[in-house]
């Protein structure tokens, strides 16, 4: 299982991060779609490799086709989208929340799998990228649609825990080095 090998790979000073790598993947209650989706999207938008290649193959085992591909478009649409809101929501002149984006994000709309899984991948892309304003809007729309806070929480959980392994294990292979 490529879980036990990243869970391996992990150094014992962040022995945390590998505990927590198991009880957020491994012992999730999250349906099987909500789960693997979040970490294949996460996966993504950590930007580490070695984190992509081990969680890929499962995330790909454990979901349709296109929930697949609705993950790797939630990591990507929210890579554009978590830049442009952030930069927006951060500059002092409000006049720029004012202008229209004029970017396509039409994946939003018609993402290829129920629109909850979309947003809650969404949602912990993110998280990720620190862009508040996106996770505010995020949050809305799966609290409006009955998702509790516990499960919202959950892929919250996996997306730090993610992307701190994705950081600790490239900040380790760069000393290596």
């Amino acid at each position: 299982m490529a879980l036990d090998e990243l869970k391996a790979a992990v150094p014992d000073f962040a022995k945390d991060l590998k505990l927590n790598l198991g009880s957020v993947i491994g012992n999730s209650e999250l349906p099987q779609q909500h789960l693997w989706g979040t970490v294949l999207a996460c996966a993504i938008a950590s930007r580490s490799p070695r984190v992509l290649r081990e969680l890929e193959p499962e995330a790909k085992a454990n979901l349709s086709a296109e929930a697949y591909t609705a993950a790797k478009s939630a990591a990507a649409i929210m890579a554009m989208n978590n830049v442009f809101y952030r930069t927006r929501h951060l500059l002092s002149d409000p006049e720029y929340g004012t202008l229209r984006a004029g970017l396509r994000m039409n994946v939003i709309g018609k993402p290829g799998v129920e629109k909850v899984d979309f947003e809650l991948w969404s949602l912990a892309v993110s998280a990720i990228n620190g862009c508040g304003q996106c996770l505010d809007s995020h949050e809305q729309v799966l609290r409006k649609a009955g998702v509790d806070r516990e499960t919202i929480q959950e892929a919250v959980k996996i997306a730090a825990v993610i992307q701190a392994v994705g950081v600790t294990l490239d900040s380790e292979a760069v000393l290596a080095d």
